[in-house]
């Protein structure tokens, strides 16, 4: 107990150093900076939730020492709590129904629905933490919309042309940049449950490789999220038309849980294209294309989830091929 606490102490330090590099502002300590939950996640997979308790902890700490209670307090709530939340439930267990051998281990589809509900919150708490009052990030982020607006008609910009004359008449830009405002929550949602998802993966193999993960390796194509999930969806729908904080959780969560089907609709393509002829082709051509399309593929690919999710278009057991 008293060495896998001790690794979870080294590991919460090394996840604040990942953080605090992001000062140099270079392409690498910006890489650095974005894997800071993945010390988290391999100690909790790997030794048990309480070491990734105290990692989560024990970095929390070091940045509140080491820059500010604020800073510590963001960390605390965007990367220590949701890596090790998402640990804790992956690995919970239950004994086999009606006496059967080994463990029942928490669905993958569950875990992935909770991990669009985990980003969706540290996202909502982190808004909070770094504005405070409502007007205040509303007129922040609407800054924000406006300044990346600007730069991308400065890039449309031919040669030859007056400088500022790609950009819009300034009511126009203003509407513009409302319109891109009142959707941020939800792009910085999908951004972040597709990235903790990747870290969920990678923590995974790392730990598993190592011999040291409880579960078995999940039949990742198989990932489906229960149908309530639908009714998550309905209520984000909902809280999109509340004012304040409200309103900018609902966005946020509508975003998430639409990566979330997203990825769901991906396994899907995995899991039905098992056994099939041109299988590999297949799948090097929609990650292609999602490339390609900066992601727009990806609206495809949540109505797929959609449909998944309320029509079950998964094999039986009895059908599916081995992988």
């Amino acid at each position: 107990m008293a060495h896998s606490l001790g690794i979870g102490v080294v590991a919460g330090l090394v996840s604040a150093l990942l953080i605090g590099v992001i000062v140099k502002a270079t392409p690498l300590a910006l890489i650095l900076y974005l894997l800071a939950p993945l010390p988290i996640l391999i100690v909790a997979l790997g030794w048990s939730h309480r070491a990734g308790l105290v990692a989560a902890a024990t970095g929390t700490l070091a940045l509140c020492l080491a820059s500010s209670p604020l800073r510590g307090l963001a960390f605390l709530v965007s990367t220590a709590l949701p890596a090790w939340w998402l640990s804790y439930l992956a690995l919970l267990g239950r004994p086999a129904p009606n006496g059967g051998p080994g463990l029942e281990w928490y669905p993958l589809g569950r875990l992935l629905a909770w991990v669009a509900v985990t980003a969706s919150v540290a996202l909502l708490l982190v808004v909070m933490l770094s504005s405070g009052d409502h007007a205040a990030y509303q007129e922040r982020i609407r800054r924000i919309a406006q300044a990346v607006l600007q730069i991308q008609f400065q890039g449309l910009q031919e040669p030859g042309q007056e400088p500022g004359a790609a950009i819009p008449p300034e009511s126009d830009l203003a509407r513009l940049a409302d319109r891109l405002a009142g959707l941020a929550p939800g792009i910085m949602a999908v951004t972040l449950t597709l990235l903790l998802s990747f870290y969920l993966w990678a923590a995974g193999r790392i730990v598993h490789l190592s011999g040291r993960l409880p579960r078995p390796w999940p039949d990742i194509p198989a990932t489906a999220m229960p149908r309530r999930v639908l009714l998550g969806l309905a209520l984000a729908g909902l809280l999109t038309q509340a004012p304040g904080y409200a309103g900018t959780f609902g966005v946020g969560l509508l975003g998430a849980l639409s990566a979330a089907l997203a990825l769901q609709g991906l396994a899907a393509v995995h899991d039905r294209s098992r056994g099939r002829p041109g299988r590999t082709a297949l799948l090097i051509g929609l990650y292609v294309l999602v490339f390609l399309t900066q992601g727009l593929a990806f609206v495809a690919l949540s109505l797929f989830g959609l449909i998944d999710a309320l029509l079950g278009l998964r094999r039986r057991p009895a059908e599916a091929p081995s992988p």
